[in-house]
């Protein structure tokens, strides 16, 4: 059996309430990381998400490459939008009991990466628990010591745009495609996933309820979503 987390990228969008609504009418406890710059642009979805059982985690203010900018300044990024998201579970009226990260674009921070997992440590970030995935370039790429959250498994249906050339169906590709250049196969050897998708109104415009579509492919090939636990 094939097991995975699911994660979502980019939140708050328009879209973030009907998600939200899909994701539990199936049982599914997503980790949406969020960008704060989005969470006050749409703040009331992002309400309705923490509201309606999604786990919110901090995706920096702005999302800016970490590695180009300063420690400093990507500090300040993270704590400007720790800021934004205390606000918003009180906000909500819920309990703020885990602080997943994950960076933008899965940069590390180049070399500063032991000063962010160092940071992380110190300040009380949590690890979402990846004791399930055996992938071995999860280990021996430090994938598993490290605090913030990356991913195994990619859509990336972020890339569905106008001219773009990439289309639904290269997502199903994606999806069926046994020996990836990054990540791993989705559907061999029975593996365990962190998934990671995206909230992004752009997509929906291209291919309307593209998240129903992409997360009820894995459910018709009985892919076990897991509610996510964290250290």
């Amino acid at each position: 059996m094939v097991t995975a987390v699911l994660t979502i990228d980019d939140v708050a969008s328009k879209n973030t309430p009907a998600i939200v609504d899909y994701l539990n009418s199936k049982g599914i406890t997503a980790v949406m990381f969020a960008v704060g710059q989005n969470v006050e642009k749409y703040y009331d979805n992002a309400i309705y998400a923490l509201q309606h059982g999604m786990i919110l985690g901090n995706h920096t203010y702005s999302h800016p490459f970490m590695s180009k900018i300063s420690f400093k300044e990507a500090k300040e990024e993270i704590e400007k939008n720790e800021s934004v998201l205390d606000k918003l579970y009180a906000d909500a009226g819920v309990e703020r009991k885990f602080r997943p990260f994950r960076f933008p674009y899965g940069d590390k921070g180049g070399e500063n990466r032991e000063a962010f997992q160092k940071y992380f440590k110190e300040n009380g970030f949590s690890k979402l628990k990846d004791t399930q995935i055996t992938f071995e370039w999860w280990k021996t790429e430090g994938l598993s010591e490290e605090i913030d959250t990356l991913w195994t498994f990619d859509f990336a249906e972020y890339n569905i745009r106008p001219e773009s050339g990439f289309t639904e169906e290269d997502v199903y590709k994606r999806i069926n495609d046994e020996y990836p250049i990054y990540g791993g196969s989705l559907f061999k050897d029975d593996n365990s996933h962190i998934l990671l998708l995206h909230a992004h109104d752009e997509t929906d415009e291209m291919v309307p309820e593209y998240y129903k579509k992409f997360v009820g492919s894995l459910l018709d090939r009985e892919v076990k979503f897991l509610t996510p636990e964290f250290f």
